[in-house]
């Protein structure tokens, strides 16, 4: 029976465990045998470059951890060797770059177990389709493209409008439409008509009275 100096380490180290597992974003448990030295050394450094904390767990401790993270559905693949990598910033980093060494290696001597997100345990398969996703900085990029590009679109146009002094870039402006010429006058005819003014004839003279005898 192991004393109480061993069980409260025991106790301590699956505190911690437990306490990672709940502060997780997610996580990958990974069969590690037969990778080497140099390998394994390759492998943590680029965990620790992605913001994944690594490292060999027991499987009686971490079983203990995984129960009391609400976990408990993991239970089943704590046999042979065990690694745990877990990320609280990024849940993908874990599965990718596990996944990564996973097909380095031919899937032989680095296998991924199983996996979880949010502290929902995750099918193989979606751990698979999740690990081929681009890092959340590129995502976040690819994000932040997708949103700039109206703006960049206008902020060219409104430079080609300033260095064209005014003028719109997208079309000329359109030039002064010449002045509209007054539609010419009715020509007056050639001749103007004659009055037609009928002269009064002068009348006769009266003839004079013959003198009174």
């Amino acid at each position: 029976m192991p004393n109480a100096k061993v069980l409260s380490e025991k106790k301590a180290v699956v505190a911690a465990l437990e306490e990672k597992l709940k502060s997780a974003a997610s996580g990958v448990l990974v069969d590690y045998k037969g990778i080497t030295v140099a390998e394994d050394t390759e492998l943590r450094e680029e965990l620790r470059k992605n913001g994944v904390d690594y490292g060999v767990v027991k499987n009686t401790l971490v079983r203990f951890a995984l129960d009391d993270a609400g976990l408990n559905e993991l239970d089943e693949v704590l046999h042979g060797t065990t690694a745990l990598a877990v990320s609280a910033d990024d849940p993908i980093a874990p599965m990718r770059v596990i996944n990564k060494y996973s097909k380095k290696f031919n899937g032989e001597k680095f296998i991924i177990k199983a996996g979880f997100m949010d502290g929902k345990v995750l099918p193989i398969n979606d751990i698979m389709a999740l690990a081929d996703l681009p890092s959340k900085e590129v995502l976040l990029a690819q994000m932040m493209g997708t949103m700039l590009a109206p703006i960049t679109k206008l902020a060219i146009v409104i430079k080609a409008i300033a260095e064209n002094g005014g003028a719109s870039a997208a079309a000329p402006a359109a030039e002064a439409a010449p002045a509209v010429e007054a539609a010419p006058a009715a020509e007056a005819p050639a001749e103007a008509a004659p009055a037609a003014v009928e002269e009064t004839p002068a009348e006769a003279p009266a003839e004079e009275a013959p003198a009174a005898e």
